[in-house]
């Protein structure tokens, strides 16, 4: 895989619903993603990457994402692994 998750950083969003935090990653120690949420779904936990509204038609659209499903899944896989974790220790 050509990119590599150098740090993740979680902050949890209490009391918010099905949202349970938001994550910052570092990719290859040189490029930053924020905004990532952690949410609860119905039948699993995932990630949705940063998003902004479109004026036009109220639809949201991301404004970065992974081009091919096994580096969305990296990505998925570490920041779930990594809030599970901080909330384990608690």
């Amino acid at each position: 895989m050509g990119i590599e998750i150098s740090d993740i950083r979680i902050r949890e969003i209490p009391d918010s619903g099905k949202l349970k935090a938001v994550a910052s990653i570092t990719l290859n120690g040189v490029f930053a993603i924020h905004d990532i949420k952690i949410i609860q779904g119905d039948k699993r936990w995932f990630v949705a990457m940063p998003s902004r509204k479109n004026a036009t038609d109220g639809t949201y659209m991301d404004t970065c994402h992974p081009l091919d499903q096994n580096t969305r899944m990296y990505i998925q896989e570490r920041i779930l692994d990594a809030y599970f974790g901080m909330v384990a220790v608690r």
